[in-house]
């Protein structure tokens, strides 16, 4: 028997859907990763965001991050099936290296998140224009 690895996945869905298709879309990459021998373990959906620069004349994509557990001859399949869809405008499947989770258990533990500036109201913004003059 072939052992399963920890995968994350990054993907970008069209933003400028409606939300309905936007769920289709989302449910559809999560069928492609369970079809292909995937066990999910966790989603984190960020929703929408403008992308830093056009892709496939968009520029609002909705984002979202699915950690699984796959073999890995499977992963080539989901990486077809992702670029053959249409409204999956980017992806990025890594495989998570020990290193890799030991590294970020200690950024978790040390940092301090702050979120973006489109995560604040405009209220909140104007505060901190007004505090950093």
């Amino acid at each position: 028997m072939k052992q399963k690895k920890l995968y994350e996945c990054t993907v970008i869905i069209d933003g400028g859907m409606e939300d309905a298709a936007i769920e289709s879309a989302m449910a559809e990459v999560k069928n492609v990763i369970s079809g292909n021998g995937g066990d999910i373990d966790n989603v984190l959906e960020i929703g929408r965001r403008k992308m830093a620069y056009p892709i496939k004349k968009q520029t609002i994509g909705w984002y979202a991050h699915i950690e699984f557990n796959a073999e890995a001859s499977g992963i080539a399949a989901m990486e077809k099936a992702f670029r053959y869809d249409e409204n999956v405008l980017r992806f990025l499947i890594v495989q998570l290296s020990t290193p890799l989770l030991e590294m970020r258990k200690r950024v978790e533990k040390y940092s301090v998140v702050i979120g973006s500036p489109e995560d604040q109201s405009d209220e909140e913004q104007q505060e901190g224009d007004a505090a950093g003059r």
